[in-house]
């Protein structure tokens, strides 16, 4: 039987956050998803839920998604993250790697998302 999961999901748009949540509850039948919508909101769930993945939108009003990444590894440094945006530029793809997290473009692809929630199962 496979072990269920938990995912945090972190985007202001309410759109992305039900689409993705979508995919996740489609292909992974039975794990948690949880949501956040600001990098504040998501350091509180985080702390609350100890989530086994945190899906980060990089940009949002307020604390983004990077600022909000280093906070939560430096409390948390196990926390499995991959960053989120549209806008892949080479800085915020350089600063993923430094914090030790992974990067996947908007629109979330099923295939790539499905990836990230495997890395353990390696």
């Amino acid at each position: 039987m496979a072990v269920k999961k938990t995912v945090l999901l972190v985007d202001d748009s309410r759109v992305a956050r039900m689409m993705t949540r979508k995919m996740i509850e489609t292909d992974r039948p039975g794990w948690q998803v949880v949501e956040a919508a600001t990098g504040e909101e998501a350091l509180e769930v985080y702390s609350r839920v100890l989530p086994d993945f945190v899906i980060m939108d990089v940009n949002m009003p307020g604390m983004g998604g990077l600022e909000a990444t280093k906070r939560l590894k430096s409390v948390y440094p196990q926390a499995v993250v991959t960053l989120l945006t549209a806008n892949i530029q080479d800085p915020v793809r350089e600063q993923a790697e430094e914090m030790g997290v992974g990067f996947m473009s908007k629109p979330v692809r099923g295939d790539v998302l499905m990836a990230f929630l495997s890395v353990d199962e390696a």
